[in-house]
């Protein structure tokens, strides 16, 4: 248990270093930073992120979050570029390099052939008075004083300082070009962000039978409705117009009360102004009504008509809770 205590200490300790180590970077938001977005906002290129060792790893996150949020990038290996993949980098593009020393090898031979391309260098590093530093057109300063490795080695704190500071170009590159709700859902149309954003009511219901009774019809019509439609309820209409909906619930209660069923019709059981909700909207929607209601199905209109039912499984097979 105690060294438990030992380990849980460490824990915090390497919490406590490595948020010190994000908050030091306010302090490189400054003119130099602004005027690297202004130029990658006006970038006809792409943004190519490269580094080595644990800042391509880093790289290759940044990346992924520019693509999500509208700055199209590709992620370039350090070692890979001086063995062919400097074939990536087009006309225009603006190379972001990233490393905590700024002085590996890799690095050494690489930015020389990127200022020969005559690409707009911005180095994110860890020192500012290295090699990368000296030769980038623009530097943004993501010195930490201390690693969270208790050898002062092991990339940590330095690491996750360039992974802030990426994140804070995409959102401000997002910010600045009005990157909105609906481009995000654009973008990720197969994630479960994307479908919350997307996602109509009837591009669900309109996989569902669509239960449905007459106001006279007997109950023996109502249950078998309802069991061969399988979505736990049915609308009751007259003629084509909407009056009400029964659920399994109802019947359940009517079997309870009524010892005489023969003459019961739809209307006698039916709960009246039943909730609907409009196919055209946003299945999120569809689903916090569900669960303000405490309810599993919602009965679906096209404007004035009665279109069928989505159910709460529906909703929850897309991945949407």
């Amino acid at each position: 248990m105690k060294n438990m205590d030992v380990l849980k200490k460490v824990a915090i300790k390497t919490i406590s270093t490595e948020a010190s180590a994000i908050a030091g970077l306010t302090k490189s938001i400054d003119r130099r930073f602004l005027q690297c977005i202004e130029k990658i906002l006006h970038c006809k290129g792409r943004v190519i992120v490269t580094g080595i060792g644990k800042s391509a790893l880093i790289g290759q996150k940044i990346v992924a979050t520019f693509n999500s949020t509208g700055t199209p990038a590709i992620f370039m290996h350090a070692a890979d570029a001086i063995h062919g993949d400097l074939g990536i980098i087009q006309k225009d593009d603006i190379v972001i390099c990233l490393s905590k020393s700024g002085e590996t090898p890799e690095i050494r031979v690489l930015v020389p052939l990127l200022k020969e391309y005559g690409s707009l260098l911005i180095g994110i590093v860890g020192n500012t008075n290295s090699f990368l530093a000296r030769q980038a057109h623009y530097v943004l300063d993501a010195t930490v004083t201390e690693e969270a490795c208790p050898n002062n080695l092991a990339p940590t704190s330095s690491a996750t300082a360039q992974l802030v500071m990426g994140d804070a170009m995409a959102v401000c590159l997002l910010k600045a070009r009005g990157f909105s709700s609906d481009d995000f859902a654009r973008i990720h149309p197969g994630g479960t962000l994307g479908k919350q954003l997307y996602l109509k009511v009837g591009d669900l219901s309109v996989n569902n039978a669509v239960p449905e009774v007459q106001a006279d019809d007997d109950i023996r019509s109502v249950i078998v409705e309802i069991s061969s439609k399988r979505l736990g309820a049915t609308a009751v209409l007259k003629g084509k117009k909407l009056i009400g909906i029964i659920t399994d619930g109802d019947l359940r209660r009517m079997l309870e009360k009524q010892p005489d069923l023969t003459r019961l019709k739809a209307t006698d059981i039916m709960s009246a102004s039943p909730r609907t909700i409009q196919s055209d909207t946003l299945v999120v929607q569809a689903l916090n009504i569900m669960r303000t209601n405490n309810i599993t199905q919602l009965l679906v209109m096209d404007k004035t008509k009665y279109n069928g039912v989505i159910h709460l499984h529906d909703i929850l097979k897309e991945g949407i809770l």
